[in-house]
């Protein structure tokens, strides 16, 4: 199926030096092997005039300092933190000044940030999301857009993760509840 590059965008997530970097504070391996099917991906559709979003996990020091419950520096050790080298992009990507960059604090990429207004602003309906980590923020951010009557699409080989098992569940998942899958060799746009 080919999408129209003037309702769809490519959701990056989360493709920071904290998590696809070899110095990274949550780096894995996969996550880096990412880099490469990310931007390739980015760069077609690109070419075909679809809109690219970024997102960036950033975590302000005080976070987390009266949480309840919801606590990720517990979970996962200090990462990603405001205004660190963790936090920014790997230098692999070519972010440019026509793309969003939605910063956000959790898994979520919709849970209070922007980016729902900035895609029904621009008439995007279908979304292609790649990124790390499959089954933490790339499915949340795919089920929340699903939730929001957004098409999510996780293309399935542009992904990091931290063991294949973590991918799989991912994918299967994102096919069976929400949304549908695909390959970077699968997506083709109008036009």
């Amino acid at each position: 199926m080919a999408y129209d590059p003037t309702e769809t965008a490519v959701i990056v997530v989360d493709m920071q030096n904290g998590f696809c970097h070899p110095d990274g504070s949550l780096h894995a391996g996969p996550s880096e092997a990412a880099i490469e099917p990310v931007t390739a991906l980015v760069d077609r559709a690109r070419e075909a005039g679809a809109r690219i979003v970024y997102t960036r996990d950033v975590h302000p020091p005080e976070q987390f300092e009266d949480a309840h419950y919801y606590d990720e520096f517990d979970r996962w050790g200090e990462h990603v933190r405001e205004g660190s080298w963790d936090a920014e992009f790997v230098s692999e990507l070519d972010v440019r000044d026509r793309d969003r960059v939605v910063e956000k604090h959790t898994y979520d990429a919709f849970y209070q940030t922007g980016l729902e207004g900035y895609l029904d602003a621009h008439g995007v309906t279908d979304l292609l999301i790649c990124g790390t980590l499959a089954n933490v923020c790339v499915l949340h951010t795919a089920g929340s857009a699903g939730l929001r009557d957004y098409r999510p699409v996780v293309v399935e080989d542009a992904l990091g993760y931290i063991t294949e098992d973590h991918r799989e569940y991912a994918v299967d998942h994102a096919d069976w509840l929400f949304g549908e899958t695909t390959t970077r060799e699968a997506v083709a746009f109008e036009g």
